[in-house]
């Protein structure tokens, strides 16, 4: 080819619009555009999203305005100091975080599928009386058929473990929950009744039925506000507008039924935590009339990828637990 078109070829490209520059280099790299899409919407910015893949901001940028400009619509609308997702965006995203995060584990899913289950880690979030009363059986069933997992227990509050489950700390969570979010599927499978409980002397002691208003004269002892037991016995009173006092905010189930048994006041607590022993020490009446039951089950974020290590562990609590539908959004049914 003669220098001169030579030249002209070359100058040809180098002028082309910035916009055919980026589809020509991006086109058809669907899985670096969705993996740029999602570390941004997971993190919040260009700059953390470049920084947890190894890239600079501006190639993270390009990624998305590529990927937007194939599916035709707005994913992200960015400002000076933050980014927000439309609502295409987060369609995008609950579709595109379950693709990704399985290609980053492929691996490991491959080998746990074709060796069962022999290595591998797993993470379960679960509150102090879902690992004290609730999973001792389970985790010792789990230990002896998989004694190669290594398994943590992430002793947390609710709040805390849905922070967990969405930064992929956790693989789920077990527990009790009084709000289900959009983002979270909630499987409730074990239902215990709220019970009143008092000292074996105490004036309520002698009466058959008690209402909810012969509990306002006594101070309550209850778990501290931030747990969900607070908040549901808060709940029930106002709404029925009956008024109450709390003597003290007291953290662990054994401590309240200790202290409740010392005469130091009375507690509405959840009949997973009563044993034989507290019924020779404590006065008992069932309160199902006036507060609902708690429900305590499996709670994953919705398009997790769950390795064949966790579903082990679900299945255990609940053979074929994962075959039902529990991504609808709304209040747990308790």
């Amino acid at each position: 080819m003669p220098e001169s078109k030579r030249k002209k070829v070359t100058r040809s490209r180098l002028n082309k619009p910035a916009e055919d520059v980026e589809r020509l280099y991006y086109k058809g790299n669907r899985q670096k555009q969705l993996r740029a899409f999602v570390a941004t919407v997971k993190l919040g910015t260009l700059s953390r999203a470049a920084e947890s893949l190894f890239l600079s901001q501006p190639s993270i940028s390009l990624q998305i305005k590529a990927l937007e400009r194939e599916l035709g619509t707005r994913l992200l609308e960015r400002t000076r100091r933050r980014i927000t997702v439309t609502d295409a965006g987060e369609i995008l995203y609950g579709l595109a975080r379950p693709l990704i995060e399985g290609m980053d584990t492929l691996d490991r899913d491959f080998h746990a599928r074709t060796r069962g289950v022999q290595a591998g880690k797993l993470t379960v979030a679960a509150g102090t009386s879902t690992i004290h009363y609730l999973l001792p059986d389970i985790v010792h069933a789990y230990r002896q058929q998989y004694p190669a997992v290594q398994l943590q227990l992430a002793n947390v509050t609710g709040r805390d473990g849905l922070a967990m489950l969405r930064a992929d700390e956790a693989d789920f969570a077990i527990g009790s929950m009084l709000d289900v979010p959009n983002d979270i599927a909630w499987a409730p499978v074990y239902h215990y009744d709220p019970m009143l409980i008092m000292p074996l002397d105490h004036p309520l002691a002698a009466k058959e039925s008690i209402r909810l208003e012969d509990l306002s004269p006594y101070g309550l002892i209850l778990p501290p506000q931030r747990l969900t037991t607070h908040r549901m016995v808060d709940m029930v009173f106002q709404q029925r507008q009956v008024p109450y006092t709390v003597a003290m905010e007291v953290g662990g189930w054994d401590v309240i039924k200790q202290y409740v048994a010392k005469g130091m006041g009375i507690s509405i607590v959840t009949s997973i935590c009563l044993s034989d022993a507290d019924k020779a020490s404590l006065a008992i009446r069932n309160m199902r009339q006036f507060f609902p039951q708690r429900s305590y089950g499996v709670v994953m974020r919705k398009g997790k990828y769950l390795s064949a290590e966790a579903r082990a562990f679900i299945d255990l609590i609940r053979p074929g637990l994962l075959n039902r539908d529990y991504d609808e959004p709304g209040h747990s049914q308790r």
